[in-house]
């Protein structure tokens, strides 16, 4: 350290340890509570966000299936060595080795012929038509391995939010290729637009707009503001605050994890050993500032984790039900589904809110592998029923809490680095821009589609497309309003929403109405 530290900027920086990662198991554990005093709630809310690294192809998750859009999708797509396009809605699966009468092209496992066609949603509002288009009416439809998700649109419960990206301001095609209005910094790149989508800026930013909301309501949690911002996938920029530190958690039975020499019944043979590493890091009563505020922190982590593992140990949390068995679609194997064990995980951390005393919560879960530049009809399938599975589960897991249904307390949300080309390289997609997303809860305004799902098509044959730009969707919704609405109905006020997001004043809704 060159420069002077007080035990205030000590205490500040506590938590920061936790950046290290999971290879650093104590650090885990250093984060910092708040110290606003206790206030009263009436109601318990929790945001779950669900980060899908590597960039999902929306275009194969959320597709258009209106004559006009569908033309242009099957055209583009239904190319290259591995053609990548779905097949049309109320299409049979074609066995494996028995030729498509939709492509006359011998169906394999991890080819769309053999997983029949696209499964129809039916939006309760009417989406305009694209200018320029032949269409007259447009229809929608989910990925063939979303079942799942198509029961919970179906049922109100889950929405879409149609092309959603990363924007400074409102911007058109022809701004864009005159570069006349500005655009986010970096915007093809997984590491700077992960950054951008969770925190507002590129990689190296400090505090997420997930870990301000928690600035500001953390005095709900009374003394347990540490649980205030809760990650069940590693340390991510979404959740860090000003203020807040986020909890890390395993997704094991007993999650937090623990300081093995303190917490053990013996340490090097000696029963009496871990007690007395525990009187030794814990001990406050020493001259250095240093080793007093570590001590404190030490202390806090010590008494968190015996907190959390103890209160997962209570019926109403042991009574969940556990996350089931995933059997991989393409190849029949059993597969370790850890979207879905992280979401275990949140969902007893939910249950266990009213013994920790805290009223609201934002958490963190993720899953990787969607950079699908090759083999995307082995990977995207595999992925998006994974993303299905998990959230079905969670969905039934929090509709009986200990005899409560705590779904309208809940909203999950997905976000990714960005959308998939339009077109095929041939057996994948590349970098693009906007893309759709899913919210889910029970408080969701469901079965619907919000934003303006974009106009569909490359530009070829004289179609000129406004909506995109070498391949790639431009946004007609921004993270900013995205994040907005989602803060306001956690809770946050107007006001502070601003500050959380201050390029929202460039765009004309603030609020999208999805809940």
């Amino acid at each position: 350290m060159s420069g002077g530290m007080d035990r205030r900027r000590l205490l500040g920086l506590g938590g920061a340890f936790s950046a290290l990662g999971v290879g650093a198991p104590f650090a885990l554990q250093l984060a910092a509570a708040g110290s606003a005093a206790s206030q009263s709630a009436p109601d318990y809310k929790a945001l779950v966000c669900l980060f899908l690294y590597g960039g999902n192809d929306s275009h194969n998750t959320v597709l258009a299936t209106d004559t006009d859009s569908w033309g242009r999708y099957f055209a583009a797509r239904n190319t290259g060595a591995d053609p990548i396009a779905l097949m049309p809605p109320g299409t049979a699966p074609t066995p494996v080795g028995q030729t498509s009468p939709v492509t006359g092209r011998t169906a394999e496992a991890d080819s769309p012929e053999a997983w029949g066609g696209v499964l129809p949603i039916t939006p309760k509002t009417a989406q305009p038509i694209p200018a320029g288009t032949n269409a007259t009416t447009r229809t929608f439809a989910l990925h063939p391995f979303l079942g799942p998700l198509q029961t919970l649109f179906g049922q109100g419960r889950l929405a879409v939010l149609a092309n959603v990206g990363t924007l400074v301001q409102p911007i058109t095609k022809a701004q864009y290729q005159a570069k006349s209005v500005a655009v986010p910094t970096s915007l093809f790149s997984h590491n700077d637009q992960q950054s951008t989508w969770q925190a507002l800026a590129t990689e190296g930013a400090r505090s997420g707009w997930g870990g301000r909301f928690g600035d500001l309501l953390a005095s709900m949690n009374g003394q347990n503001t540490l649980f205030t911002a809760v990650s069940a996938a590693g340390n991510a920029v979404f959740l860090a605050g000003q203020s807040v530190v986020q909890y890390q958690l395993s997704t094991g039975a007993q999650p937090a994890v623990t300081i093995t020499s303190a917490q053990g019944s013996t340490l090097f043979g000696s029963s009496l050993a871990p007690s007395r590493v525990r009187d030794l890091i814990t001990d406050t009563n020493v001259t250095s500032s240093f080793a007093a505020d570590y001590a404190t922190v030490a202390g806090r982590s010590i008494a968190a984790a015996a907190t959390v593992n103890s209160a997962f140990g209570q019926g109403v949390v042991t009574a969940l039900p556990t996350a089931p068995a995933y059997t991989n679609p393409l190849t029949g194997r059993v597969e370790t589904n850890t979207l879905a064990l992280q979401l275990q995980t949140v969902a007893r951390m939910i249950a266990a809110s009213s013994s920790l005393g805290v009223r609201r919560q934002v958490f963190f879960v993720s899953l990787g592998g969607w950079d699908t530049h090759d083999f995307q009809n082995s990977t995207q399938p595999n992925l998006l029923a994974k993303v299905a599975q998990a959230m079905s589960y969670f969905d039934g897991a929090l509709a009986n809490v200990g005899g409560i249904d705590r779904r309208a307390q809940v909203t999950t949300f997905t976000a990714s680095d960005f959308s998939r080309g339009f077109t095929t390289n041939g057996d994948g997609t590349d970098h693009a821009w906007g893309g759709c997303q899913f919210i889910m809860g029970g408080a969701v305004n469901g079965g619907d589609i919000y934003g303006q799902y974009p106009t569909l098509g490359a530009d070829v044959g004289g179609f000129n497309n406004p909506d995109n730009i070498g391949g790639a969707q431009i946004p007609t919704t921004s993270v900013d309003q995205y994040g907005a609405t989602l803060g306001r109905w956690f809770g946050v006020s107007d006001a502070d929403i601003d500050v959380i997001f201050p390029r929202l004043r460039n765009f004309g809704s603030r609020y999208l109405g999805f809940v």
